[in-house]
Formats: structure tokens, sequence, C-alpha cells
């Protein structure tokens, strides 16, 4: 009777791990408080298991993982234009994500799944020179909040 509540026990347990799961909305933006062609935020912490709604805040956007900027093994994701997608991010480490048609202009932004440290070589990343400032003024943001810690 045991060996058979425990394995239940176990089994609800296992079950129920994706409803502490948590979803995070991200909106794609013209316009919004750092400037023109903009995802907000700008800079998401997530657990393991966590994911991320990219909703259309405004037409002519869309959310794709950058080459390169993203954990090793991770196959990277691409929605379609004036699609909003949700996307579960269970491998540590930092992705940096576009809008494809507006990379150039500087809209991107950076998630963080887990506890992990960001490299330099992840800080160097080739990016056009308008998401360069963009990923400096979010890496500066972040070291900020490290030192104050």
């Amino acid at each position: 009777m045991r060996v058979k509540l425990a394995a239940v026990l176990i089994a609800f347990g296992l079950a129920a791990a994706p409803a502490f799961a948590e979803t995070i909305e991200v909106r794609m933006l013209n316009r919004g408080q750092n400037g023109s062609m903009v995802f907000e935020p700008d800079y998401v912490e997530l657990k393991p298991g966590d994911s991320i709604k990219f909703r259309v805040g405004h037409k002519s956007h869309n959310a794709a993982s950058i080459e390169g900027m993203v954990p090793d093994g991770y196959a990277g994701f691409k929605g379609q234009i004036n699609e909003e997608i949700e996307v579960t991010f269970d491998t540590t480490g930092f992705y940096g994500i576009k809008c494809s048609p507006h990379f150039a202009m500087g809209m991107v932004m950076l998630i963080k799944v887990g506890e992990v440290e960001l490299t330099e070589a992840f800080r160097k990343a080739e990016v056009p020179g308008r998401a360069r400032g963009r990923f400096d003024a979010i890496f500066a943001r972040m070291d900020q909040a490290k030192a104050a810690q």
C-alpha cells in the first residue's frame, strides 16, 4: 500500500511540475521606453522551463533567436512577421533575441535562463551597430545591478 501511495505522489509531483513554470509577456513595439523599435522589457531573467509570450504591439515585427548568441546545441527559433509566439526556455544560458526586419535598427533583447555568468565572448558577439549599442546598454544595467548586490 505504501509503495502504491508513494508512486501516486511521485507521479502527481512530476505531472504538477510544469504548473510552476512562469510565462512572461514581451511586447514588440515601434516605440517604447527605450526609443524606437524595441522589445519591452528588453531583459528578462527566467528559470529553466519558463516561457516568453512575444506579443505584437505594433505590426511588422517578429521574434527570433540570434545565431551565435544562444547556448551551445540550442536549435533556435524564428516567429513569422506579426505572429505572437510562445517559446519555452529549458536550457540554462543567455539568449540574444532580434526582430528580423529591424535587427539593424537595434531591435534586440536579452534573456537569461538560470544561474549563469555572462561571458566575454557573448558580450562581443558580432551584431549590427545599433544592436550593439542596445546590447551594451543592457549589459551595463546588468553589471550595475550585480555591483549593487
